[in-house]
């Protein structure tokens, strides 16, 4: 039997005379994706991670099953078992080939082979030895989909778990405070609101959370009583836009349950809202408020201090935890509320107040993670340098405006905030829109508010798009036009604005997912808003397979931080949490929409404005590298990417006649490529190894020739002419037409036109859709595939033109 019969007539019925499908409220999730799969380029993903069974009751995944076929070994599936246990994070995990049941408690270590499958009821019990009531209403909630539109990821469902229980935990001596470390683009705010949908439906609250227990000889036997209102909840934000965002995700609620707090309602109205359940405001709104008696009066005093059940604080590293920031007061002030953290940065000097305040996260999920698992979109990066990078005052130029200081080195951070150099920029601006699609969404970052207005004013002088609104500005001072601007951006149905320039409003908590392109024109000097503009492209779009980040100001060294790949390391032990904040980093900054201060724009006359001396202009040049991203997160150079390449072609081929009969044949061609995908060569990568080794008329496996063997790539055109010639003798004459037909189309479009699955529109495009006059003139479909894929090892036979070239370290 194969495994799908295995299954069918074996595996299914031992389950069902278990319970599982049969006791209510017990589920099999059957051929149950955990993963998506990374993406590779050209629409292609790596293979997903699929559980063939997922076992689940009272809304909780208890346990996983991996099946084999028949004939295989009963722990043939032990290590997709554990691996796939591991990633959805149960207990107990099974192997079986349906002749018997190999168990493992990846709590305990234990596994063996065992009788049957246990009961729904059973492994609930094996899964939870100690019983709990709010534990037990939790499960009983099941997550809200709003009609299946919104379907939790495997990492989200943890994260709410981890979360409920510690809240189903009871109450502790010290304030209860939680942290989720989640990587931006990973739905932050679904976990909030499934969190929040829980609390809600169950009606836990602080006053019935404890639930006075009745005790008999000591044993726990039960709750008194039942909880008799349902939550208040606090979502905490630092911008309007994303306490906006908060409020339109719950509406799965009742109307009458949300409550947006603003100061024009608090001012028309007099006072607070208080009837309501979940409440959306920003740090801002709750520290202003008019003064009493000559005294500061935040409005958040206007609440007794345990209103609030739960209070969401989103972005919390932003320095609210800090014990210095103002914002910590209204945390202090609401002590008694359960307090969740949310952020998406792990630990490091520049959030170490936050981990301090919240302790360590109880769920991790890293961008690497992200982009691996295929939730989030990969990214490349573009750096860019200039003959003028940094600039030294000569008596040629002219100094428009202001003092300049005469033998100064002026530096990346002192453009547009010191010195303001126009030609500078007109030229960065022309090579930027030279790089890019002018047709894809890009965010450009500026060093302050008039720098995004100069940038806006030459993209759009040089632009070919004849729209006026083009390229916008969307900052604090753009009011509602920059924020209508930009809803209009996140509107993937509109193509207007397609640019936008910023400074800081940008740089988080904006879900634009058609995201291409992102543009550092100024330093980024923290490395928590360094991963937070990255998560601006990061998020998923149809279509979309990579994003660029164009890097002219060397923010690429943050790559090499050891923590991007997510993982929170320890802040150096010299580090002082209530150390006063870098005026250059940006996560300590307070404002209502865009932070203020030293990165903001100087006082005009405090910029020297410069005009370079005739000519100069013209000579600026410039020169660009891409750094490539491994699978397990690590940033490589061009070198290191083809080093790595070379060291894992073995493992597919082993010499050249190898990977010749591979490549000839479109199966095992096709094979060759997934593999490679898998391990991180994918159709985009491969195609900048084509570019850097300016082979781009060549043939994919011209690449792979030269990384292995040194072999010089031939052009596809050569390659088309010989297959031509040797392939003569073994077809008629109208077969050599169509082989002629096919060989012209690879020379243009690549080796994907001799792929199995583009030979019925290759026919329908040289027939013109008459397939009856194909088969004709060539013959039936099977001796039609038959020359289709026979022509092909002409392509490739006989050595590879050139002697071998240096080796790959002395190439690279």
């Amino acid at each position: 039997m194969n495994e799908a019969e295995t299954r069918a007539e074996h595996i299914d019925p031992a389950l069902k005379a278990a319970g599982w499908g049969v006791v209510d409220g017990s589920r099999i999730l059957r051929e149950h994706a955990i993963t998506q799969g990374r993406l590779q380029g050209g629409g292609q993903r790596s293979r997903a991670e699929i559980a063939d069974y997922v076992l689940v009751y009272r809304n909780t995944k208890l346990a996983v099953i991996e099946a084999k076929a028949w004939h295989k070994p009963l722990t043939e599936g032990v290590a997709q078992a554990k691996s796939y246990a591991a990633k959805l994070a149960v207990r107990h995990t099974y192997a079986t080939n349906g002749q018997g049941i190999y168990g493992i408690d990846m709590a305990s270590g234990v596994e063996g082979e065992i009788g049957q499958y246990p009961s729904p009821q059973a492994l609930w019990q094996m899964t939870f030895a100690e019983a709990n009531v709010w534990r037990d209403r939790f499960a009983a909630i099941p997550f809200e989909d709003k009609g299946g539109t919104w379907e939790g990821r495997y990492y989200q469902e943890i994260a709410v778990e981890r979360v409920l229980q510690v809240i189903a935990d009871g109450p502790k001596p010290a304030p209860t405070r939680i942290l989720l470390t989640l990587a931006t683009g990973t739905g932050k705010t679904f976990i909030a609101f499934q969190l929040a949908w829980k609390l809600f439906q169950s009606r836990w609250n602080l006053k019935d959370g404890s639930f006075d227990r009745l005790k008999t000889n000591g044993e726990e036997v039960g709750a008194v009583g039942e909880p008799r209102r349902r939550p208040r909840i606090l979502f905490l934000a630092d911008r309007n836009v994303l306490a906006d965002q908060a409020y339109n995700a719950f509406s799965a609620f009742p109307d009458d349950a949300l409550v947006r707090i603003a100061p024009d309602e608090i001012r028309k109205k007099g006072r607070v809202p208080k009837n309501g359940n979940l409440f959306f405001t920003i740090f801002q709104t709750f520290m202003s408020g008019p003064p009493k008696e000559g005294q500061p009066s935040p409005f958040f005093g206007d609440y007794p201090p345990d209103f609030f059940d739960f209070i969401v604080i989103d972005e919390c590293h932003r320095g609210g935890a800090n014990d210095e920031s103002t914002w910590r007061a209204i945390l202090d002030y609401f002590a008694p509320a359960v307090q969740l953290g949310l952020t998406a940065t792990p630990k490091r000097r520049d959030n170490a107040d936050t981990y301090a305040y919240f302790g360590e996260p109880v769920f991790v999920y890293s961008l690497k993670e992200g982009i691996n698992d295929g939730f989030l979109t990969p990214f490349k990066v573009r750096q860019i340098a200039t003959t003028l990078d940094d600039y030294i005052y000569a008596p040629d130029d002219m100094v428009i405006e202001g003092q300049i200081e005469t033998g100064k080195r002026y530096e990346e951070k002192d453009f547009n905030r010191v010195i303001e150099i126009k030609e500078r920029e007109a030229y960065r601006v022309q090579l930027l829109l030279e790089m890019i699609d002018p047709r894809e969404k890009t965010l450009v970052f500026c060093a302050t508010q008039l720098h995004a207005l100069v940038v806006r004013d030459l993209i759009n002088q040089r632009k070919a798009n004849p729209d006026p609104l083009y390229c916008v500005r969307v900052t604090a001072d753009d009011g509602a036009l920059g924020d209508q601007h930009l809803r209009d951006f996140q509107d993937n149905e509109k193509t207007i604005p397609t640019i936008l320039t910023t400074s800081q409003k940008l740089s988080t908590g904006v879900d634009a997912r058609n995201v291409r392109n992102i543009v550092l024109l100024r330093p980024v000097n923290s490395m928590i808003e360094f991963k937070q503009i990255i998560g601006r492209g990061t998020r998923l779009y149809d279509g979309k397979d990579h994003f660029t980040i164009y890097d002219f100001v060397k923010a690429h060294h943050h790559f090499s931080d050891p923590a991007w790949d997510g993982e929170p390391a320890e802040s150096p032990s010299t580090t002082d949490p209530r150390r006063s904040p870098d005026p250059n980093d940006t996560a300590h900054v307070l404002s209502a929409e865009e932070p203020t201060g030293a990165l903001e724009t100087p006082p005009r006359r405090s910029i020297v404005e410069v005009k370079l001396a005739d000519g100069k202009a013209r000579r600026i040049q410039s020169m660009t590298a891409t750094t490539y991203w491994s699978p397990d997160g690590k940033p490589m150079s061009a070198a290191q990417f083809l080093q790595t390449l070379y060291g894992t072609l073995p493992e597919f081929f082993q010499d050249e006649d190898q990977l010749r009969q591979i490549w000839s044949d479109p199966d095992t061609r096709k094979a060759l490529r997934a593999g490679l995908a898998e391990k991180g060569f994918g159709k985009e990568p491969l195609a900048e190894m084509q570019r850097i080794i300016e082979a781009e008329s060549s043939d994919l496996y011209d690449v792979l020739a030269y990384v292995a063997f040194a072999a010089d790539p031939l052009s596809r055109e050569t390659r088309a002419a010989k297959a031509k010639v040797a392939s003569a003798h073994d077809y008629t004459d109208k077969q050599r037409a169509f082989v002629d037909f096919v060989l012209d189309q690879y020379v243009r479009q690549g080796v994907e036109e001799l792929d199995n699955e583009k030979l019925s529109p290759l026919l329908r495009l040289k027939y013109r859709n008459a397939l009856q006059d194909a088969f004709h003139e060539l013959g039936q479909p099977d001796q039609v595939r038959k020359v289709f894929v026979g022509f092909q090892r002409y392509l490739y036979e006989g050595r590879i033109a050139g002697m071998a070239g240096p080796s790959p370290d002395a190439r690279s």
